[in-house]
């Protein structure tokens, strides 16, 4: 008998859809002979850039970013939609990495953060380079976070790699740090009481859960997996409530966060819902068309998973029990 194409399961949610048939989606996308050195900011807002950053982070307007989050390929060997990622040597990709810095750095405002993405061998080279950075007064370097990806392949002859890491910094000494907004719902295990009070913390029906403050090492990530609605088929897709937890913490409503890597849209996406601007800056064609379906999506719900009741709950908690 002939081979059957197996079909996609109709729980699976994975956004593989193509340029062509999401051409109403790619459409609303700007293109690189659209943007000019004299734009206003405002005409720049939730847009998404299709072409290369390095050509059009040089005409975007000085000082106009809140926040930017930046998700650079690693120093991998690693295909996105056709193109080709070569890893390359550590002062390499320390040049790479100070070539889109340079661009980046004039785009933000005096009061702006930036973080930025890595896994632990790339994370050496850019840690390298912002500490330059920051000798030089350019920035403020303020923290490493390491949050724990749950999913990949395990290794046979070395550790499997299941942690990556964000660097934390900002342009100076005031910046934007909302603490309340990232709190993170956790269960307790041994419930203390005082004067026979709960002493920080609430009693549910599903048990006892405190709101705590969060610390540098992120253990609630969930990988978006098929049968998730944000998921797509991006190589390196990052998940929403990571991006989320970024966006509260270091923006307020209305600004304006940036996204030169924009892949298939995340952080755009995270900003829409959690009521900022956002423009991101994508080469592929395919990716911004899944970026731009998905913003799509976003307009009729503002979901973001593990994320409910203006805190964050912990991975494989399910927060309607917890009322």
């Amino acid at each position: 008998m002939p081979h059957q194409p197996s079909r996609k399961s109709s729980r699976n949610k994975t956004l593989q859809l193509s340029v062509k048939d999401g051409a109403l989606f790619f459409k609303r996308c700007l293109a690189m002979s659209d943007i000019s050195a004299d734009m206003a900011p405002k005409e720049l807002h939730n847009k998404t850039i299709c072409g290369d950053s390095f050509a059009l982070m040089p005409l975007l307007p000085d000082s106009c970013v809140d926040l930017a989050i930046v998700d650079p390929p690693y120093n991998l060997s690693k295909r996105y939609a056709g193109a080709t990622f070569s890893s390359t040597t550590r002062t390499a990709y320390e040049r790479y990495t100070v070539s889109w810095l340079n661009l980046l750095l004039p785009l933000l405002k005096p009061t702006a953060s930036l973080y930025i993405c890595c896994d632990w061998k790339s994370s050496i080279s850019i840690s390298h380079v912002l500490t330059e950075y920051e000798a030089q007064k350019k920035l403020k370097l303020q923290n490493r976070i390491t949050w724990q990806r749950e999913k990949g392949r395990g290794a046979r002859s070395n550790w499997k790699n299941s942690m990556e890491d964000i660097w934390f910094c900002t342009i100076g000494d005031t910046y934007t740090f909302n603490l309340n907004a990232v709190k993170q719902r956790r269960k307790v295990i041994a419930p203390y009481r005082e004067q026979g009070r709960p002493k920080d913390w609430k009693q549910t029906k599903a048990g006892c859960f405190r709101d705590t403050c969060p610390s540098n090492f992120w253990d609630d990530i969930s990988i978006p997996f098929w049968s998730m609605a944000e998921n797509t088929a991006h190589p390196t897709q990052k998940p929403e409530k990571l991006l989320a937890k970024l966006i509260l913490a270091s923006s307020n409503s209305g600004d304006l966060v940036f996204d030169p890597f924009l892949g298939s849209g995340t952080t755009s996406v995270a900003a829409k819902k959690l009521g900022r601007q956002y423009l991101g800056i994508e080469q592929s064609e395919l990716y911004c068309t899944w970026a731009e379906k998905r913003l799509a999506d976003a307009e009729h719900t503002a979901t973001i998973q593990g994320y409910t009741d203006g805190v964050f709950w912990e991975r494989n908690t399910v927060p309607f029990q917890h009322n």
